[in-house]
């Protein structure tokens, strides 16, 4: 009986035709997994296209309301932005899969476990490395690593020779990824870092020049950092993203053109389209702007950039994760309220922002008759905080600016 290898099957051209490549040369059952992590058409007909690759079974899970609670709201409430600017989709579904491919292999009595990322990437490495962390003893299968086919061109006459059905054409060589979060494209023209990208990449927002003329405003309820609800109507994370990656898609907000540090020491140029993902990010920075003290935003800021790093680099499945959790979730305890976003024109700006456990005190801070600032303090307060800078002035006069 030949051996079994669970393969993670996103329908597209690399895993549709590593079924076959897998089966050639390893002489390996292929089993395929496909994870629904809510992007668009991401399912629909991929058990009998993968049946058709030549896959001895097919399985489709939709963990959409998983991902979205397990993995992309604690990176929202962490605030884990890649380089300040990727909200991590790909990188945040990848722990989740390589989860769903370990208990798959598991309950089929695989030895083995597939994908189809390249040697280049950052996928392979969160998948491995979160294979290895669940289940050492699992064999990992990386065709793309392996096989002899160059380029994508390559790939697609290996797919028709074959008889594969694949969305891809030499015409358009793009490289697509996505789920609920984002949309992440990579190839083609892409790869002049000097192009402007074409709006054939962009499927999920409008160009600036079709969006609508007049704003729209969308007011975000947030719970312990996790958005609740939309416009006042409550509703479950999966509904309140894919309704704000709606309305931020047609007022063209959410592009991404970003020059990107991967892992593995190379710079790629990727195009992302986050529309919730920029908005609901936006709107949940100035909730904690308005909740949180001036220390705890300091210190939070390093650890959203050490989350980042961390999600980014493949390392979600280690106690240093769950150390960083456990901080980002006691932050949240009082970031709860609402933000009022408003969307033209391909920008979100935060316009409105309330919270029953708000910090900012407007008899405090008003100039007029109500203020309940005590002016006559300030003196003695300067007088303290400039105590050391004056005691050194005095001691050790400072060089001039021309002589620095």
């Amino acid at each position: 009986m030949a051996e079994k290898v669970v393969l993670a099957y996103s329908g597209g051209l690399d895993t549709s035709v590593a079924i076959r490549w897998i089966h050639e040369r390893y002489g390996m059952d292929v089993i395929t997994l496909t994870a629904d992590l809510g992007g668009d058409g991401t399912v629909d007909g991929v058990r009998e296209k993968a049946l058709r690759a030549g896959a001895v079974s097919a399985h489709v899970a939709d963990v959409r309301d998983r991902f979205v609670r397990s993995y992309v709201f604690p990176a929202l409430q962490a605030g884990a932005l890649y380089q300040g600017v990727y909200p991590l989709a790909t990188a945040l579904g990848r722990p989740l899969i390589a989860r769903l491919l370990v208990d798959t292999a598991r309950k089929e009595g695989a030895s083995a476990v597939a994908h189809g990322c390249t040697g280049k990437g950052n996928d392979q490495v969160r998948l491995d490395v979160s294979i290895q962390a669940l289940a050492p003893d699992l064999k990992v299968v990386a065709p793309a690593r392996e096989w002899e086919m160059t380029d994508r061109a390559v790939e697609i006459a290996y797919a028709k020779k074959h008889g594969i059905p694949v969305p891809v054409t030499v015409d358009r060589p793009y490289s697509v990824d996505e789920n609920l979060w984002g949309r992440s494209v990579e190839g083609g023209v892409l790869e002049d870092s000097w192009a402007e990208p074409p709006e054939e990449v962009y499927a999920w927002t409008r160009s600036v020049k079709d969006a609508p003329g007049e704003p729209a405003y969308v007011e975000i309820a947030f719970a312990r950092g996790v958005p609740v609800a939309l416009d006042g109507e409550e509703l479950d994370g999966v509904s309140l993203i894919r309704h704000v990656n709606a309305v931020a898609g047609l007022h063209g907000v959410g592009r991404i053109d970003h020059m990107e540090d991967r892992l593995v020491g190379i710079k790629s140029r990727e195009i992302y389209e986050a529309p919730a993902a920029t908005v609901l990010g936006q709107a949940h920075r100035a909730l904690e702007a308005l909740t949180l003290s001036k220390d705890q935003l300091r210190f939070k800021a390093r650890v959203a950039q050490e989350y980042a790093d961390l999600i980014y680099n493949g390392l979600w499945f280690t106690a240093m994760r769950q150390d960083l959790a456990a901080y980002v979730s006691s932050t949240q305890r009082y970031v709860s309220g609402t933000v009022r976003v408003r969307l033209h024109k391909g920008t979100s700006t935060v316009v409105g922002r309330q919270s029953e456990a708000s910090l900012y005190r407007r008899d405090l801070s008003t100039y007029g008759d109500d203020d309940a600032f005590r002016h006559s303090a300030a003196e003695g307060f300067i007088h303290l905080w400039g105590l050391s800078a004056r005691t050194q002035a005095q001691a050790q006069p400072l060089a001039q600016d021309e002589e620095l």
